[in-house]
């Protein structure tokens, strides 16, 4: 496989791989090392990469397992929490500080979740995979992905609620 083709087969779903990164690494600098990292492994298998079924696929697993590699090794203590701040021209102060607590909140709950549970509500919320995709990436059944789906939603429903209603209720 060429370059040009490499580009055009691997670029489009380039930010998906940068985003799951982030979600599992929380730094954006240590995702974007890593979104770099698993590039490169496509490269050196491009000629290969003409065999596999779905090459999206393919690549979002190689983040995920990457990832998890990563905060399971010596460096996991050496990663950085470092947050990117959301900046929006065009918001006021007051919103621009709400949204920054709204991500700041959402981060901190999807965490407290179990691990399969922060894959599945990443993938299918965030991402926007569809089950089967799911399914196929994480190796999971399609009832166990659902499963897993409602008890994460239920879980951040249930956060959300108690930090909103402040103790009433």
């Amino acid at each position: 496989m060429k370059q040009a083709e490499f580009l055009n087969v691997v670029m489009p779903f380039k930010d998906k791989l940068f985003r799951l990164a982030k979600r599992l690494l929380v730094s954006r600098e240590e995702a974007e090392d890593a979104t770099q990292e698993i590039l490169l492994k496509l490269w050196s298998k491009n000629e290969a990469m003409e065999e596999y079924k779905n090459v999206e696929a393919f690549a979002m697993t190689m983040t995920k397992n990457f990832c998890l590699d990563r905060l399971k090794s010596k460096q996991a203590g050496n990663l950085k929490l470092v947050h990117s701040n959301y900046e929006d021209e065009k918001t006021s102060l007051q919103r621009q500080l709400e949204t920054e607590d709204s991500i700041a909140w959402m981060e901190r709950i999807m965490e407290e979740l179990p691990e399969q549970q922060k894959m599945v509500l990443q993938l299918r919320d965030v991402e926007q995979y569809e089950f089967e995709e799911i399914c196929e990436l994480l190796d999971m059944k399609p009832t166990a992905v659902r499963v897993a789906l409602s008890r994460a939603r239920k879980m951040v429903r249930q956060e959300l609620i108690k930090k909103h209603s402040y103790g009433i209720g």
